[in-house]
Order: structure tokens, then sequence, then C-alpha cells
């Protein structure tokens, strides 16, 4: 790279990083959070969890489930997925004859063209339905999610206020291991880095729409009105096509921090954080080209200015130090607005290793298309759908 390009590229790196951390900072001072709500919840709330083989974890969050305020009206259904590890005797033995929670077993395998998720899920619904009462508000939430006590009357009551269709309150990624570390705090930085979200919020485009199946509360209504997981049977990213349906239906969709009320640890090892993203990056960016864009971008914009930094001299050595400190900014600040008060030292050093983190993510979208292309792509033991689904 000859002095000239490397200045020119490093500067137009550099002011983009900028961008993107004032973006941050902006999202990190204005997007909206759960509140404890005034008053009880009064609708009928049914909650799903989709569960194969979560031993570990589902214990923790039914605990969680039983010690809920607020909701007058809650109801608790368990969808054991074909699981081989217990699953369902440790939900049983958790709810510990909370009549509010159901445990249900099923041994079917997906249909063709279904995810196991989508399917779980399209179940879970259908059983929501039953009877004489049914759901005003569907909650779904995913086994390894930890829930505070008003967790639940909170996303339903900011849902209300915001009459929306669809709220994802966006849990606080947990980490431990250091490809953790690395990797899933870059899921919160991602759209807190690009979309002013008070805006995205207030939208319908379905291209600014943020979505995490972590968490997502839906009126009940809305989600039957699209089809519910039924319209994103095949999806690998069903969560944000399923909030992208409903802007182009006219509806609307919200994404708030769900720090102090929400939070996950996605994966316990580096073997299932591979696996895990292996399944849906591919698909994140529309294919194999947007993946290259994307990837290429954020190569060029976080990896170019450190170069710089600690290879030019002069000016182009200061506006790549610049450029660096941007980028690390635009860490700190998602992260910050991620985990709330629990924010610390660790988050900061996390930062400043932001651009091993894209160095990281990059290889992972990589590894993504070629398990794609190879019909490699499993989650929990089970093969995704076949390009032709």
């Amino acid at each position: 790279m000859t002095d000239r390009l490397l200045a020119r590229t490093t500067a137009t790196a550099s002011v983009l990083a900028t961008a993107s951390a004032a973006v941050s900072l902006l999202n990190a001072r204005f997007t909206p959070g759960l509140r404890t709500p005034d008053r009880d919840i009064t609708e009928r709330i049914v909650v799903c969890i989709p569960a194969r083989n979560e031993v570990t974890t589902l214990p923790s969050l039914i605990g969680d489930l039983t010690r809920q305020r607020s909701c007058t009206d809650l109801h608790v259904i368990v969808l054991d997925d074909d699981s081989s590890d217990g699953t369902a005797s440790a939900a049983r033995t958790a709810a510990a004859g909370d009549p509010r929670i159901r445990v249900v077993t099923s041994d079917a395998a997906p249909p063709v063209g279904w995810t196991g998720k989508a399917a779980a899920c399209a179940e879970l619904a259908r059983l929501a339905d039953e009877g004489d009462a049914q759901a005003s508000l569907i909650m779904f939430v995913d086994a390894d999610v930890r829930l505070a006590p008003d967790a639940v009357a909170a996303a339903a009551g900011t849902l209300r206020q915001q009459a929306a269709a669809l709220l994802c309150p966006w849990p606080e990624q947990l980490v431990g291991s250091v490809a953790e570390r690395l990797v899933q705090p870059l899921l919160a930085w991602s759209w807190m880095s690009t979309l002013p979200v008070p805006l995205a919020n207030s939208m319908l485009l379905p291209s600014m729409a943020v979505a995490c199946g972590q968490f997502m509360a839906f009126d009940a209504a809305a989600y039957r009105a699209i089809g519910g997981h039924g319209c994103v049977a095949a999806s690998a990213t069903e969560d944000l096509d399923l909030a992208r349906t409903l802007r182009r239906q006219g509806m609307s969709t919200v994404v708030v921090s769900g720090a102090g009320f929400v939070s996950c640890r996605m994966y316990q090892s580096v073997v299932d954080l591979r696996s895990g993203y292996s399944r849906w990056l591919w698909n994140e960016f529309g294919g194999p080209v947007g993946s290259a864009t994307a990837t290429v971008a954020s190569a060029a914009i976080y990896l170019v200015p450190p170069i710089a930094a600690l290879t030019a001299s002069g000016s182009v050595r200061r506006i790549g130090w610049a450029g660096y400190l941007a980028g690390t900014v635009s860490r700190m600040a998602a992260r910050r607005r991620e985990s709330g008060p629990r924010f610390g030292v660790y988050d900061v050093v996390d930062a400043a290793l932001h651009p091993v983190s894209i160095l990281a993510f990059t290889g992972l979208v990589a590894e993504s298309h070629v398990r794609r292309q190879r019909g490699s792509l499993m989650w929990k033991s089970r093969p995704s759908p076949s390009p032709q689904h």
C-alpha cells in the first residue's frame, strides 16, 4: 500500500469509525429500556419456551418465571423438543407443582423445510391458543435466558405503551471465555453503531428492524395475523424475519435495552459458539456478496486505523490512533447500554481489542458460508433445512 493510499484509506476509515462512535453514543443515551410497571398487568400472557437438551439452563429460567411479579394472568408452556438429557424431568422438578407452568414433550421431527426452533415455536403458539381463553400476549423466551422478577410485566407494559406488535428486550449477553468476550458484544454493537434506535423504532422500514430471538414479546393478534412462525419456517434468522414481516404488514416492532431485567449466556464453549454462529451468519447479509461487502467494509474501518497507528508516521499515524480510539469508544458505548450497571473494566479491555473481534467475526462469517456450501450446518444435532427450502 503506497503512502498516499494508506493516508486516504486511514482518513476515510477513521471518519467512518468516528461516525459509528457518534451513533453508538447517541444510542447509549437515547435507546429506551424496560421499566418496572406501576400497576399489575391483567392481560393473559403466555410465555413459551422451546427447549431441546437444556437440562442445565432451563431450571434456572423456570425458577425465574415462578417469581414473576405484577402479572395476574401469567401462564408458561415448556416444550421439550425431543431432548435426550432429561430436560422435561428437570423442568417439572423446577416448576414444583406451580399450576401456571405446563411441560409438554414431543418426539416429532420438524416438518420438511422447517428449522427445529421455528417448528417448536409454532407448536407452542398452538398450545397457547388451546381452550376458551386465547393469549393476549405471547412471549417466546429461550431456555438459557435469565429474568428479573419484573421482566415479564415490564415487557408487557412497554409493548402496550409503545403500541407495538413486537417488542424485543435486548438481553445483556453474558460472557465467560475469551472467545465469548471477543464475539458476543458484537451482537449489540452491530446495530447500536449503525442504526439510530429511536428513529428505527419509529419507522416501518423492514431494513431498519432489529430483533433478538432470545426474548420476543408479541401482541398475540398481530402474531396470528402474519401466520406466526409458519411465515419464517425455513429461516436461519427467524427473529429478524418475523420483525420484517410485521413491518411489511404495517405493524411496528421495537427493540429496547433489557439491562437489569434480561440476560443470557448463549454459549458455554468455543465449539458451541462456532456452531451457533455458523447456523445463521451465512444469511445475515443477504448472501455471499453481501457478506463479502460487510466483512471487507468492517475490516477496512476497524483494522486499517490501528495498522496505520502502529506502522505509519506523522499525521497518518495520528489519524490512525484517532480511528482506533473511535472504534473503541463505539464498542464501549454499545456495551454500556447493553449491560447497564454491570459495565466494568473488563468491558473496557474487550473494547480495546475490537480489531481482534472484527477478525474473529470475519472468520465466523467465512466458516458459516463454507459449512452452508458443504451442507454441514447443524444445531442441536439437527441439520438446517436444505437450500431448496
